[in-house]
């Protein structure tokens, strides 16, 4: 692997885990308190299925993004 397709793969990683931990907080499976906050932020209570299908949603992206960056670049 050269360093593209290395550099591919961790942001696809990295996509993906994000994606993941969406879908777990919009099921309800992980709670998390915020961390950065600007105003008088609450932590959400129960499930959001918004957040569960957009985690998803990006959870595949970055699968893709690691498939895609693994195939060698030129190949007949």
């Amino acid at each position: 692997m050269n360093g593209k397709q290395i550099a591919g793969a961790l942001f696809g990683a990295f996509i993906a885990f994000l994606g993941l931990l969406w879908f777990l907080q919009g099921t309800d499976i992980v709670r998390m308190r915020p961390i950065l906050c600007f105003t008088n932020c609450e932590e959400i209570v129960g499930g959001s299925p918004v957040w569960a299908v957009t985690g998803a949603v990006v959870f595949i992206i970055g699968v893709v993004v690691i498939v895609i960056s693994g195939r060698r670049i030129g190949r007949p």
